[in-house]
């Protein structure tokens, strides 16, 4: 592999940023794209986000009409990590996380760049934009701001080997149930309260969860209720989701969940009241669109087979999407990403900076 690329990869994973404090990773990338002659910008978007950092944009040439793109933050903290450089991959001691996800996608795109402008190769217009808070909200991405003429977006940031591309991604409704009983002591007057967990377990009973079918499924992650042993609970608040890449079976499953709720409460006198709100919307690339034969050619020039998958999974390809920008998101080979085994193959590394340069380059 590249001496080169990896030694920029080693120096981002040793930078710390989960979601919500990515300063000192934008202000590494602030300074790595000055030094080519470049304006990299930080937007305003923490602001909106509470983090720490805005999103870095940047414009090679005219900003183009396509942008390239790699979240800042970590799933989980690296502090203390010491990456392990072995025969054929990297990987952390087994005490933390690598970060390749996505230290990957953002060291194949600063690389690749580098190495074009220092061998006067010439460049194509597009822009380049680096994200907060991917892992945790998407915050970043759905508050990017991004010229009008940019119509294409590539994420470099599938756990998939590169090659793959991700165009079609389910979409995501959240949702909160708040289950009211009443209070009353458990010892001396159970009979004059009403169980608001008794209500919540009572229509979780009925409801199927887990996978629903091919294209959709259904978790309650969360459950928080009553206030003390000898207090007849009342109050339960429920959180949970419902994914899909068919957004009708989004809604078709949220209102079966709700329906349940409201007979359970309405069975014990209670109440319940059910939000929903999409944490991201599903999308679909087809064949005949533009992004996806462009990925198409440039993964074929990079050397690769070109795969196309589905995810249900969220990114900022679903945020991309989400604004009107053809998006899809491409594979890096972060292998078991959010774990302390996590590991990238030198060889996928040096394959996602293949496919960044074949996108850059005229």
């Amino acid at each position: 592999m590249e001496k080169r690329l990896l030694e920029i990869f080693l120096e981002l994973v040793k930078i710390e940023a989960p979601s919500a404090s990515e300063k000192k990773i934008a202000n590494y990338l602030i300074g790595f794209l000055e030094k080519l002659g470049l304006e990299p910008a930080e937007d305003s978007t923490s602001d909106i986000s509470g983090g720490d950092s805005g999103n870095v944009v940047c414009r090679i040439g005219t900003g183009g009409n396509y942008v390239m793109l790699s979240h800042m933050d970590t799933a989980r903290s690296t502090k203390h990590l010491m990456p392990q450089v072995l025969s054929d991959r990297i990987t952390s001691d087994g005490t933390t996380i690598l970060g390749a996800d996505n230290r990957a996608g953002i060291a194949a795109l600063i690389y690749s760049l580098e190495k074009l402008i220092k061998e006067k190769i010439p460049l194509k217009d597009f822009t380049l934009a680096f994200t907060t808070q991917e892992e945790t909200t998407l915050n970043g991405s759905q508050n990017l701001s991004l010229d009008d003429n940019v119509k294409m977006g590539f994420v470099f940031d599938s756990h998939l080997k590169p090659g793959n591309f991700i165009c079609e991604s389910a979409g995501s409704k959240g949702f909160k149930i708040t289950v009211k009983g009443k209070a009353s002591h458990s010892g001396l007057a159970p009979e004059n309260g009403i169980d608001s967990i008794k209500i919540a377990a009572v229509a979780i009973s009925k409801i199927k969860l887990g996978k629903i079918d091919a294209d959709t499924t259904a978790n309650i992650g969360m459950i928080n209720g009553g206030t003390a042993t000898n207090v007849v609970p009342e109050f339960t608040t429920l959180h949970g989701e419902i994914r899909s890449t068919i957004p009708s079976k989004i809604d078709a499953k949220l209102s079966e969940i709700k329906d349940e709720f409201m007979k359970a409460a309405e069975l014990y006198k209670g109440v319940c009241e059910f939000e929903s709100f999409w944490n991201f919307r599903p999308y679909s690339i087809s064949p005949e669109n533009e992004t996806y034969r462009t990925i198409e050619k440039v993964i074929s020039r990079a050397g690769l087979k070109p795969v196309p998958k589905v995810s249900k999974g969220g990114s900022d390809a679903n945020s991309l999407n989400a604004k009107g920008i053809s998006t899809v998101n491409l594979g890096i080979g972060a292998e078991n990403p959010h774990a302390n085994d996590e590991y990238i193959l030198f060889e996928d590394l040096r394959k996602t900076a293949d496919i960044a340069t074949e996108l850059m380059k005229k």
